[in-house]
């Protein structure tokens, strides 16, 4: 039979595709729309917090102390060099800049801290930036700030980089652990 005539026959007798028969059936049984939001983005971001510092944690706390030098190639950065950067640079910075509010005042992380305090500073530098994003709206998504270098971003800009940064570093993280032949956590089932 030729490819075509298979294909042809298949659509004829097969059943309606999945949109199609949603709609056939109507709004019965639909979820309500969910309620709107008068700061939508301020809102997806503090959901992205959320999000990225449940996964990133538990992906920190995934990684075995004793692999916390692994690095895939000497390029790139160890999976404790994540941790650092994501709690110096990453978190404080980024979350102080875009939340218009002073970051904490604390020592610098940097490799030589354990596994546990790594973690520890991880999901401290994630607190401040749920609570510095408390109070965030919409209002000031167009006002300009000073991100890095000279040229000014608009804050939902800076938004936007945060959290890409979160999935940056997220995706480094699962492929170190999977390297090590560890599933990270959004890979894993769920009960």
């Amino acid at each position: 039979m030729q490819p075509r005539a298979f294909l042809m026959i298949a659509y004829a007798v097969l059943p309606l595709p999945l949109p199609q028969a949603l709609a056939a059936q109507g709004t019965a049984g639909a979820a309500a729309p969910a309620a709107t939001s008068a700061n939508p983005v301020a809102d997806a971001l503090r959901a992205m917090q959320q999000r990225y510092s449940r996964i990133l944690v538990a992906a920190a706390e995934a990684m075995p102390a004793d692999k916390y030098n692994y690095r895939p190639t000497p390029a790139q950065m160890s999976f404790a060099m994540i941790q650092v950067h994501l709690a110096n640079e990453g978190n404080d910075a980024l979350c102080s800049k875009v939340a218009g509010v002073p970051a904490p005042q604390r020592t610098a992380a940097d490799t030589t801290l354990s596994k546990d305090q790594l973690v520890a500073r991880l999901k401290e530098t994630f607190q401040f930036c749920e609570s510095a994003f408390a109070h965030l709206d919409d209002s000031k998504l167009s006002e300009p700030i000073q991100l890095f270098g000279p040229n000014p971003f608009s804050r939902a800009t800076a938004m936007m980089i945060t959290v890409g940064d979160w999935a940056d570093h997220y995706s480094q993280e699962a492929n170190y652990l999977r390297l090590n032949g560890l599933v990270p956590p959004t890979a894993q089932r769920r009960m």
